[in-house]
Order: structure tokens, then sequence, then C-alpha cells
């Protein structure tokens, strides 16, 4: 559990004020971002739930029950999962039926399994079949290319990800080849449309992951170029772990009569305990953020910083003050990125500090805390930030600096 005990930075529950925030009316007042929303701070804090054997989710189905081929149970069983999570368990069936898909979940809950499993089977059903999944982000891309990769084992299927921020030549070259799946971001994929390297004609199944994230990133208007050039017969799938008014739009423009779950009972993940920790007068974040990362439950830590450069600068700080630490942003070249990646997902640096590129889809194991050192813009960021955190309803931290 957190030692709240250190000096001058001791965070506030809910209803306690402090000198700051009570002359604006105590936490009923909001902070306003750089260049972001109005977010109060009471919404930083949650005291986290323990989850009872008798609320444990119970599925409707066991992984043996879904009619697809044996590899990819045995696949899973491999993986180490032994009963579907909700999402699993409710979308698969739907998916196997060719039904247009809507899953709505929060993050870590394992909706790419969720579509994966099923698609890997309609590839072993029709050879000739053509998959296109669509991720805001090339850390995201790479990952789920990982896990095809691994599901889809001995099966003689193939996948190329396509990605900016690394060289077309190569992605170019495997396009040559056969594949069965093309995994990309929305501009690169553009591109590779454009050069004509890609034949949208051909796909009959695409995947819109992380869909909100792809919105907040600007990628909307690629990704339409992309729908526009599949064909009438297609399957959406559509994944997104919140939803407002704009995706509702885009869930009538691209999805015919789809399938609607959401398996999400609320905006954070009941096991990740939420708090703020205010930064008092004549002390500082980085004092305050040394104090914390010197206690041994701290072992492995993701900070959030919001610039490129403040990210950069804080790594290397805490470097020099003796912490296994590393970085990730967008000045970073693909390599230099999914190297800092490797080091935290295997412990062997205690801390990755990053802007808001590591803030969707990573699933990397056993993130004991979470800090949001600078305030997210919006607050579907911080939902996104503290959801690397608790990952498959392990305990979890997740802290907020405010001066």
């Amino acid at each position: 559990m957190y030692n709240r005990s250190f000096n001058r930075a001791r965070p506030r529950r809910f209803g306690q004020r402090s000198p700051q925030l009570k002359k604006r009316g105590g936490f009923s007042a909001v902070r306003k971002t750089q260049h972001g929303e109005n977010i109060n701070p009471a919404r930083f804090i949650n005291k986290a739930t323990e989850v009872n054997e008798a609320d444990h989710f119970v599925p409707k189905h066991k992984f043996q029950d879904f009619k697809v081929d044996q590899r990819l149970i045995q696949a899973v069983m491999a993986k180490g999962y032994k009963t579907p999570t909700p999402i699993q368990d409710q979308a698969i069936p739907y998916i196997i039926n060719g039904s247009d898909f809507v899953g709505i979940a929060n993050t870590g809950t394992g909706k790419t399994v969720a579509f994966l499993i099923p698609l890997i089977n309609k590839i072993v059903l029709n050879p000739k079949e053509q998959l296109l999944i669509v991720t805001p982000t090339r850390e995201l891309a790479l990952q789920i290319d990982q896990e095809f990769k691994f599901f889809a084992r001995g099966m003689r299927m193939f996948s190329v990800c396509c990605v900016g921020g690394v060289g077309i030549g190569k992605q170019i070259s495997e396009l040559r080849y056969r594949h069965n799946v093309i995994i990309g971001t929305p501009g690169r994929l553009k591109d590779l449309i454009e050069r004509r390297m890609i034949n949208l004609s051909r796909f009959n199944t695409i995947v819109l992951d992380e869909a909100d994230r792809m919105l907040d990133m600007g990628f909307i208007n690629d990704t339409r170029f992309i729908m526009n050039g599949l064909p009438n017969e297609l399957q959406v799938l559509f994944f997104s772990a919140t939803i407002s008014h704009e995706i509702e739009k885009i869930i009538k423009e691209f999805l015919s009569n789809p399938v609607r779950i959401s398996v999400k009972t609320r905006e954070t993940a009941e096991n990740i305990e939420q708090d703020v920790i205010r930064i008092g007068q004549g002390n500082t974040k980085l004092n305050v953020l040394n104090s914390l990362l010197v206690k041994q439950e701290f072992h492995k830590v993701l900070i959030f910083g919001r610039t490129k450069h403040g990210v950069k600068k804080l790594s290397k700080i805490l470097s020099n003050n003796g912490f296994r630490t590393d970085s990730i942003h967008g000045n970073k070249s693909n390599s230099q990125r999914q190297k800092a990646l490797g080091l935290f997902k295997e412990s062997r640096i205690q801390i990755l500090v990053a802007t808001d590129v590591a803030a969707r889809g990573l699933d990397i194991a056993d993130v004991s805390h979470v800090i949001n050192y600078d305030i997210p813009a919006t607050y579907d960021d911080y939902i996104h930030r503290i959801g690397r955190t608790g990952r498959w309803n392990k305990p979890g931290m997740a802290l907020t600096f405010i001066d």
C-alpha cells in the first residue's frame, strides 16, 4: 500500500481542501490544462475496491467452446489465458458469425485477443482472406503484430506491419510477398495505398482499434480515405475504450447494423487506486518524485509528461540521480522507442518516462504505478494513461501531481 507520510506532498482525499483549492471553492473548482479541457481534481481520486470472489465475472463460454481451429485454443492456453474476459466472451461468437461489431471496454481487458482469435480462424477457413487492422500508434500496431505472429504460429499465414517513423522501403518489399494481414497506422497506410502497394478491393474485414484515439490524433480523414476504398461487402470491427458524440457519428458512417457490446461499467478500473499529490510551497515536483521512487513498492513506474522536451529532460535527470530509466516520445526513432519499451517490459529498467504516445493500447505487465507528472490535456487521456497499471484485474496505483 502506498505510504503517504512524506513531507509537504501529502495527497488529499476527496473533501479535504488545500489552501490553493480553497480559494477557488475546494474540489468544486476545475483545472485548465495547457491546450486542454477543464478537469476537476476530484476525478483523479478513487479508492480501489477489492473484488470479492462472488463478484468475479463468470463467462458463458470456455475458450474450448468457440468454433475455432484447435491450434488457436492451444495457443490461447500457452499464452496463459484460462477463461475469456467479458469482452472476449461476448465478442468472439459475433465476430465468428461475421457481424459488424462495436466493442466498448476499458483498456487492459483483452480486446486484441477478442478480435485476433476469430479473425485468424477466418483465414484458416479461407487462406485467401485479407484483413486490415488500423491503429492510432505504431507501438500498438507493433504489439498487435507480435500477438498475431504468436497466435498464428505454424499456420503459414503472414502479416505486414506498416507504420510511420521507419523507412517505407522494407514495408514495400514485404508487401510484395504473400500476406493475409496488414496492420498499420492511418497515415502510412494511406501513403502505401496511394503508391498502389495496397489494393483495398482485396480486403473483406477491417478492424478499427482504439478508434477514439484516432479521432483525438486527427486521423479521421485518413481513416475515412481507407474506408471509402474498401468493398461494400465488408465486416467492420470497431473497438474503443471511450464513447462520445463524435465516435457515435463515425459508427453510423462506417458500420452497418452492428452488434454493440459494452463491458465498461465505470470510467476507470475498480482495482486502480487513484490519488493526487499537491506540491506544497518550498517543494518541487522533482523532489517529491525522487522521494517516491526510492520506495520499494515503486518497482515498475510509468511517468507521463506533457512535452517531448520535458520527458527527455526528466528522464535524464532521473538517470543522473541513479535510477534505471529510459524515455519514449515523438522525437525518438522507432527502434529507440521499441528498445526502451522492451527494457521496461522486461523490468531491466525501473522507470519509463513518456508522452501520451504510451497512453494507449500498450500491454505492459506488472506496472506498479502510473505517475502523471504533468496533468493530461483531457480526462480521456487520463483514463488511458492510468490504464497502463492494474491490468488483468491486478492492483495498481495512479498518482497525479498538482502544483
